[in-house]
This record gives structure tokens, sequence and C-alpha cells, in this order.
């Protein structure tokens, strides 16, 4: 029987630098990148935010669940992940089952002056409350903080690193995991 794979996930909330360090960390490997985020929007043919608005979010779950369940099997990849998709129990299962995680972090400001910098993410990424904004990430963040702990196999604080830094610092981690050091 073949080992299960030793894919890298990255979790955490928009804003954390998941899609840029993942394609960093992925070329680095040597492994296939994905967003799991883009991958939904190219089969829907839609943006997130058209699917929360037309099919609502359990739907979009239900294809992030998917998505996640496809993409990691197989072969080893780097899956940058929605900063949700930790909602479902059986993603989290997937996760522990399927390979490491790696929970990327900011503070709350950081997070919002990052959503304001990416032109795209207003468009395509619905607001989860009706307060948006820093007031949202606070509340989210609140909220999915013991969600993402419970994940976590290691945690990279993002704050004032570039996606390089960042990237260099998981693939130590991950090798050294590989290798069977605790990071």
């Amino acid at each position: 029987m073949l080992p299960p794979p030793d894919n890298l996930f990255l979790i955490g909330y928009r804003g954390t630098g998941k899609s840029a360090v993942g394609r960093l960390v992925a070329e680095r490997l040597g492994d296939p990148f994905f967003d799991s985020d883009a991958e939904i929007e190219r089969r829907a043919g839609r943006s997130i935010s058209e699917i929360f608005t037309d099919d609502g979010e359990a739907s979009f779950r239900t294809l992030e669940a998917a998505v996640l369940d496809e993409l990691s099997r197989g072969v080893n990849c780097v899956l940058a992940l929605g900063g949700g998709a930790v909602l479902r129990p059986g993603n989290r299962a997937k996760l522990k089952a399927r390979g490491r995680t790696v929970w990327l972090v900011a503070r709350p400001e950081t997070l919002w002056q990052r959503i304001l910098d990416d032109e795209a993410s207003g468009h395509h990424r619905p607001n989860l409350t009706a307060v948006g904004g820093l007031a949202e990430i606070t509340e989210v963040l609140a909220r999915r903080l013991p969600v993402y702990r419970e994940c976590a196999d290691w945690v990279v604080d993002t704050e004032g690193k570039t996606p390089a830094d960042v990237a260099g610092q998981i693939v130590d981690q991950f090798r050294q995991a590989l290798a069977g050091v605790k990071p």
C-alpha cells in the first residue's frame, strides 16, 4: 500500500499571502501549486462573490470540499485554501490525513490593509458579515482561531515579511517535518 500523500496545505485568513507564498513554495519544492478559490472559480465559471450571491455559502462550501478532496489525492502538491475551508470537519480530516498544514497569520490591521491594496479581492471575495472591513476581520478571526489552531501543524507569522521570506521559512520547516524533525 502506498503511503498517504505529503501535500502542503496553506490555511489562514484572506490577505495572509497563501496564494503568493504557495506559488513560491511549490516552485522551490518542485511540486504543482493549486489555489482552491481560483480552481472553484474556474470550474464554476463565476467569481466566489457570484457563487455566494446566486447559490449561497453552503453551495460554495460544497464546491470547496470537492476541490480539496480531488486536488489532495495522488501526487504531492502545495494547495492554498480559502480562509473558510477549515470550517467543515470533513475538510479538517482530509488535511490531517493527506499532508502538513501551515497556518499563515498576520494582525487584523495588516490583513485589512493587504485586502484594500489587492484590487481583485473586493470584486471576487464576498463580505462574510454585515459590517465588513476591519471589524469583520476581527470578528471572523475570533470565531475561526480555534479551528485554524486545530488544523495547523505549524504557524508562520507573515507580519513584515516578504512572500519570499515566508516561503523560505515554510520550505525549511516542511523539509524538516518530512525528515522527522518537529518544526
